[in-house]
């Protein structure tokens, strides 16, 4: 997929510390957008799923594991 020009706002001193430092402004917000969006997906797939998370965890706990007896650790 290509790139695409967006506007961000930042602290004046962030951005001049980052300039200073010679980061690169851009990738450093992709990679946090990057790993917030990841967290935030995750964050809805347990939402969406916290029903059936909690059944299988109920007959584990019952149960135990599914194939357990063939486990060798």
């Amino acid at each position: 997929m290509g790139r695409i020009k967006v506007n961000l706002t930042l602290d004046a001193e962030v951005a001049e510390t980052a300039r200073a430092l010679g980061l690169n402004m851009s990738r450093l917000a992709e990679a946090a957008i990057v790993e917030a969006a990841k967290v935030e997906r995750n964050r809805q797939w347990r939402a969406e799923n916290s029903d059936a998370i909690a059944t299988y965890a109920e007959e584990v706990a019952q149960d135990g594991l599914p194939l357990a007896r063939f486990r060798t650790f």
